[in-house]
């Protein structure tokens, strides 16, 4: 095993090498590689002596430029490609496909490093689950990975010609080249002088073999643009799975056991760069044994709003959400008066959104269900022999008008019926209209197996799963269902 290139000391036992894919490396054309010609150095046509020196056969340095040139489309359509990646993952699987093209190899590990120090989970090409979990078994002092994603003494690269036989390479890492077959290999960290070491690449061929010259450099053209782009990537990537942490800990984190009532919800939240709302549920134990249920929605900053309004809808759920556990509880059973409350504290606090719910009062053991909703989808009740709307009566978000104002509905739900709670985002995702995809939904509902109706959690998943998206876009509006089975 060397940092660099191979030492005089280095046995020179012949070995395969990999196709060569190129003869140089570089930008542009005017930035030759040492020793490689620029087009300046071109002779012009007819004259005589080349730079290999006179008497060299004519076109001999036409095809070194021929070749230099081909592998400068060769890095440009691979750094085309990573810039067309879009998210973390991609961007990843990119740097690992083409550096693989790049340097001639089968197969490749790539591993980010975590903001506490450490390697992440690695990502493989040509290895599974198996092959990768095999992998991070091989002790730091022997990884390759952990080599080059040091702060300090940090190789420009790693390479060896034989994994199975480099006396440099630790017992446990031989014995997994022996194992997965892996060959030779060849290592390039991604890093970048304001961030430092960021990930770290290991390609392997599937024989003894190591790239040639001209593949190194270009392997390491391209991870030296491929670094900052990642640097961006991991920095969104942080950044988002911050904001969806703080946004999932404005719901709850566990459902009330309520004797009588089993309890499920499931959320999937759109993105936040993509949304331009944030959806709640609740499910509120009162102090005289009933419940309140609740889902919503609220909207960005006012009509029009886009996705740049979605952080700031979040925390306004979590305002909004925190106000309707307060109502709750102090007059639970009139949801009426629950929303009513929520509306004027929404157009007194947030007076540029709006906010579409509904919010259930529920007594377990006689099994009443008393709710209302202010511009929300209507819920379903999924009994024995199907599945119905629970009509609320029309009415306009919260925020909307100078005064909302809807009536309550009562009913009493069978032994085994479940009560389904959603937002309009399921509803579209589920069918090409909203009313289309509301009727899907209740269609799914009433088909779902018996064993699946009588479970609140497996019907949540079941819905989610047989009412998939009408197209493959991102998702812009959360996915929630929140189901009360009366036992």
């Amino acid at each position: 095993m060397t940092k660099s290139h191979p030492s005089a000391s280095q046995p020179s036992t012949p070995t395969a090498e990999p196709a060569e894919t190129g003869c140089a490396g570089g930008l542009t054309v005017l930035d030759p590689l040492p020793g490689l010609p620029g087009p300046a150095d071109a002779p012009e046509d007819g004259a005589a002596g080349t730079a290999d020196g006179p008497g060299a056969p004519p076109g001999t340095v036409q095809d070194r430029l021929a070749g230099r040139l081909s592998d400068i489309t060769s890095l440009h359509e691979h750094t085309e490609r990573l810039a067309r990646a879009r998210g973390l993952t991609a961007t990843l699987d990119a740097v690992l496909a083409s550096g693989a093209a790049l340097l001639g190899a089968a197969r490749g590990v790539l591993v980010t490093l975590l903001p506490g120090g450490g390697p992440g989970q690695p990502v493989g090409l040509g290895l599974d689950r198996a092959s990768l979990g095999a992998l991070e078994t091989v002790p730091t002092e022997q990884s390759l990975l952990a080599r080059l994603l040091r702060e300090q003494d940090r190789p420009d690269q790693l390479h060896s010609v034989d994994l199975a036989e480099d006396p440099a390479v630790g017992g446990r890492l031989r014995e997994l080249a022996v194992h997965l077959g892996l060959g030779g290999a060849y290592g390039l960290p991604l890093a970048t002088d304001e961030d430092g070491p960021l990930a770290a690449a290991v390609w392997f061929y599937d024989r003894p073999a190591e790239p040639t010259d001209c593949q190194r450099e270009l392997a390491r053209h391209y991870c030296g643009i491929a670094a900052p782009l990642l640097a961006k990537q991991l920095e969104a990537d942080r950044t988002r799975r911050t904001t969806e942490a703080l946004r999932r800990g404005l719901l709850p984190d566990h459902l009330p056991q309520t004797p009588g009532l089993r309890l499920a919800a499931r959320l999937v939240p759109a993105g936040l760069d993509r949304s331009s709302g944030s959806d709640w549920y609740d499910a509120i134990p009162l102090p005289d044994g009933t419940v309140g249920l609740t889902v919503g929605s609220v909207s960005g900053d006012g009509p029009g709003a886009g996705p740049g309004s979605a952080p700031g809808a979040a925390a306004a759920m979590g305002r909004i959400r925190a106000a309707l556990r307060a109502y709750a509880v102090l007059e639970g059973e009139d949801p009426v008066s629950v929303l009513g409350d929520l509306e004027l504290l929404l157009k007194t606090t947030e007076p540029t959104r709006t906010a579409t719910a509904v919010y259930a009062w529920i007594e377990p053991e006689e099994r009443r269900i008393t709710l209302a909703g202010a511009g929300h989808c209507p819920p379903v009740l999924v009994g024995r022999y199907g599945a119905e709307f629970v009509e609320t009566s029309l009415s306009a978000p919260l925020g909307m008008l100078a005064c909302w104002e809807a009536p309550g509905v009562d009913l009493t739900a069978a032994r085994g019926d479940t009560l389904l709670l959603y937002t309009e985002g399921l509803a579209r995702r589920c069918g090409p209209t909203l009313h289309a995809g509301q009727a899907n939904l209740r269609r799914a509902a009433a088909d779902a197996p018996r064993d699946v109706r009588v479970d609140p959690a497996r019907l949540c998943a079941h819905l989610l799963a047989v009412c998939p998206a009408p197209d493959t876009a991102p998702a812009t509006d959360d996915l929630l269902l929140l189901a009360a089975r009366f036992e």
